[in-house]
């Protein structure tokens, strides 16, 4: 059957570091996948490539799809600030600063709701993925992203929670010791200079002189083969526990869903809920931690879903 391309539609685009994704939702009734296509980002050829990039995505979208929508979602790296109508900490270094989201409504002729690409994950997988599928009740969701950076995203009662200055659910930034590294961000050990893929790969070559993935010193660590190894991966199960029992103590959530390469050291699940049980203000913690479902597909599904209220078709779970 064809698909049904209309103004029910519900239009997305993820930017990302190496790509530019887009996807056309039928509805928010029926959130599935009618179009689907990326673009490189190569923000390398500076920030007016990027914003042409876009323009040759959404061109294609609306070819595609024969007419062009009234609002588009978009999710991005960093934080766009309203009061400075600034991009911030994007990892397209070439777009902080800028005045992104007018460029892109200027370059696209649509008007668009911009969100970080951690409050995407976390939406979508509340919408779409692993918490609609197993907690579907769920009203407090903290969505965690643990790769080459750390982010967060809070979403209640199906709502991202933005904040006055568009960091909400930022916990990446959170200082956790600060006898660690120098981040971008100005402070000495914070959660991303601790527990990211990056960080922990640096701490275990600082201990070891060798240089290693972090999937390879998960499984030293699991077989006890290797004391640096084993040294690194309690840094990453017991720094998580006690950043993310911050977050608990203040959002109290209902479910705790993990993305990103790093949730995939299954660790994280078992021995951080050790710590966490002493840290949060509570006699236990009992909130899931759940894997994400979604994979890479959250962040564009996310970015879709953004425009679903504004649609008035929005439907809680």
């Amino acid at each position: 059957m064809k698909p049904s391309f209309n103004q029910e539609n519900l239009w997305g685009i993820d930017f990302g570091g190496t790509k530019i994704e887009g996807v056309i939702l039928l509805s928010a009734k029926e959130p599935e996948v009618i179009f689907r296509y990326r673009v490189e980002t190569q923000s390398h050829l500076g920030y007016e490539h990027i914003l042409g990039q876009f323009h040759k995505l959404f061109s294609i979208m609306v070819a595609e799809a024969g007419y062009s929508p009234s609002l588009l979602g978009v999710g991005s790296p960093g934080t766009y600030i309203p009061q400075k109508r600034q991009m911030k900490n994007c990892n397209a270094i070439v777009v902080n600063g800028q005045p992104f989201k007018e460029d892109l409504q200027r370059v696209l002729g649509v008007d668009i709701i911009l969100a970080n690409d951690a409050n995407c994950f976390a939406l979508a997988e509340t919408k779409l993925g692993v918490v609609n599928e197993l907690y579907p009740d769920a009203e407090v969701v903290f969505g965690v992203i643990l790769g080459t950076g750390v982010g967060g995203g809070v979403v209640v009662r199906g709502e991202i929670i933005n904040g006055k200055h568009g960091i909400g659910g930022e916990w990446g930034h959170n200082l956790l010791d600060k006898a660690g590294d120098l981040c971008y961000c100005g402070k000495n050990g914070c959660n991303e200079q601790m527990i990211s893929g990056p960080a922990l790969e640096k701490y275990y070559h600082r201990l070891s002189g060798r240089r290693k993935t972090l999937r390879e010193i998960a499984l030293l660590a699991e077989v006890e083969a290797d004391p640096d190894a084993v040294k690194t991966i309690f840094r990453l199960t017991d720094g998580f526990a006690k950043a993310l029992s911050v977050v608990v103590n203040i959002i109290d959530p209902d479910v705790i869903v993990l993305g990103g390469g790093v949730s995939n050291i299954e660790n994280i699940y078992k021995d951080s809920l050790l710590t966490l049980n002493k840290m949060v203000f509570n006699n236990s913690f009992d909130a899931p931690l759940v894997k994400a479902k979604l994979g890479d597909s959250a962040g564009v599904f996310g970015a879709a879903l953004l425009v679903a209220k504004e649609k008035s078709v929005y439907e809680e779970n």
